[in-house]
Parts: C-alpha cells; structure tokens; sequence
C-alpha cells in the first residue's frame, strides 16, 4: 500500500494527547503494535511514499530512534531536525513553522518538553500529522508502548494490577489516561508528597476507571502496598527538561526506590521502567538488570507501538 498525501480540507490524525483517541482507536494501536512486533523486524511498506519529520528541541533516545527506524522500516522517508536547525531561534512563530512545515511533510513527530499549546501551534496547517513525543503535560506515545509491551508480554490489559511508584510525571500521566481505558485495570501510584498525579488527571483518570469497572487510587506514602499485582513501575526522579521547586526534593523521593525489599513484596510482580535509569536513585540495580525486569523489552517495543502510531495518522 502506498500512502497519499492528505487532501486539501482534510484534517490530518494528530496524536497530542491520548484524549484525541476513542477507546477503540486506543486498543487498535496496542493491538496492532503487538501484531508488528510477532510479526517481526520486515513488515509490509505501509507508508511508502510518505515524508516524516522528527523535531526533538530536548534530548531523546528510544522516542527519537523509535519514530526514525520505525517510519523508515515502514517505507517512509525521514528528515530530522535539531533545536537549532529551525528559524523558531530567530523568532520565526510556531503557527508560521507549522505552517511552512505542512506543506512539505506528513507527519511530525515532535518533543518540545514545553506545553502542549506548542505543539497544537504546530499543528495548525491541517494536512500533516502531528504526533506529540512528550510534552511538559502528557508522554502519550510512552503509555502506548507499555501497554503494548504489556498485551505482548502478559497477553492482555484488561485486567491488569499496576502499581506505580515515584513522581506524578508526564509519563504517570500518560499511564493514568490510558490504562483506566481498559476493562477491570486496577492503578495504584504512590507519589511522594507534592509530586502527585495533576488533580484535574487524577479526576478525569478515576471517572474513566469507574467507566471501565477499575479503580485508580494514589497516596503519598509506602504503607499497606497491595501484595497483589501484575507490574512494578517506576521512572526517573528527574524528569527530562524539568527541574524540581526546591533543593532537599531528593528527601522525598528515597522512601519509593525500588530495591529487592519492595519487589519482594510483590512476588509475581513484573518490573517496569519507561528509562533512562539512574540506577541506585529511583531503582537499584539488582532490580532493574534482575530476571522479572522487562525494561529494554519496553524500550524495544517503542519502535513497534511507534510504527503503529505512524500507520494510524496515515491511515
């Protein structure tokens, strides 16, 4: 199949947030991840014919690589640009980058750690696709890969126990408004105080769960941690391009490293990690290279969640 450029008229599938997607369009993205990922590394050039973008202003490893060999292994041709190659730093808008961009490429895949409001400026032309690789609010196509991860690794979501621990981040966002979009999943986060899930996600998260017959619950503390659950996960304390308000944060977040002790706890419980890792900050070693880690299976599994995102806002 070769792809063809959007019509005049024809608003292009952005993907900025995981609010932009039905529950159903949210399952075929997973499922069809998985299907790419069984099938393996040669997969039929669906998107041959079709000029993808990769504008990262914030540094990326799985995210920038999974989007670039993705769309090439589809067929696709990649122009990468870098935070100093566009005329933004000399003023230039972003309505006028998008703009100008529009008319050239079909998909953006962008990573600018600002707001979301820039990559909607950026998305503005119409025709090209823009697809959100983390924003300062939500890392939607992370939770699109750990639910891929999870329905290749365990053979379902519904259903599911997570128990997440660290800081309310763009990617415990992200967890939040996807996970509670299957049936019967059940979200713990333990958050450490101050750091907790943004008050309008954690309502629009428990509404979706209730929807879906689940639950989402969150504290700021370690105590009564449920025995029962299917996945351990965590990320980075220091988020990509933020920083925290104050100097003794790191007080607040030792109590949630995962060590052996806390995996213990949970003895059935596969170990997640969205990376890079500082290993002996939010997790120890022993955990993150030990045999219930599935970490670099998750990373592996971008490219393929990624492939099905770029299908989907080609499609």
């Amino acid at each position: 199949m070769t792809a063809t450029r959007a019509p005049e008229g024809v608003t292009a599938a952005h993907l900025l947030s995981l609010r932009d997607l039905s529950d159903a369009q949210l399952r075929r993205i997973v499922e069809r991840g998985r299907d790419l990922r069984l099938g393996g590394r040669s997969p039929a050039a669906t998107l041959e014919g079709s000029v993808v973008g990769t504008l990262f202003t914030k540094t990326s490893t799985r995210t920038r690589v999974a989007f670039s060999a993705g769309a090439l292994r589809l067929g696709a041709r990649v122009v990468a640009l870098g935070p100093q190659d566009l005329q933004l730093n000399t003023g230039e808008t972003l309505e006028d980058t998008g703009r100008v961009l529009d008319g050239m490429l079909d998909v953006l895949v962008a990573r600018t750690a600002g707001p979301e409001a820039q990559l909607t400026a950026l998305a503005s032309g119409g025709r090209m696709a823009v697809i959100n690789a983390m924003s300062a609010e939500e890392h939607p196509t992370q939770a699109l890969a750990d639910l891929t991860t999870l329905l290749v690794t365990l053979g379902r979501v519904d259903g599911l126990r997570l128990l997440y621990l660290g800081e309310g981040n763009n990617t415990a966002v992200a967890l939040a408004l996807a996970l509670t979009r299957f049936e019967g999943v059940h979200l713990e986060l333990r958050t450490p105080e101050g750091f907790g899930l943004p008050p309008q996600v954690r309502q629009d998260a428990e509404q979706l769960a209730a929807q879906h017959a689940g639950s989402v619950q969150e504290r700021h503390d370690l105590a009564d941690l449920p025995e029962d659950v299917d996945v351990v996960y965590t990320t980075r304390w220091q988020t990509t391009g933020t920083t925290k308000p104050f100097p003794q944060w790191r007080e607040r977040f030792e109590p949630f490293r995962v060590g052996p002790q806390l995996l213990s706890y949970h003895p059935r419980a596969l170990f997640m990690h969205d990376l890079p890792a500082h290993r002996g900050e939010e997790v120890v070693a022993e955990v993150i290279d030990g045999p219930r880690s599935i970490v670099f299976e998750q990373a592996e599994m971008k490219m393929y969640s990624a492939m099905a995102v770029l299908e989907r806002c080609r499609s």
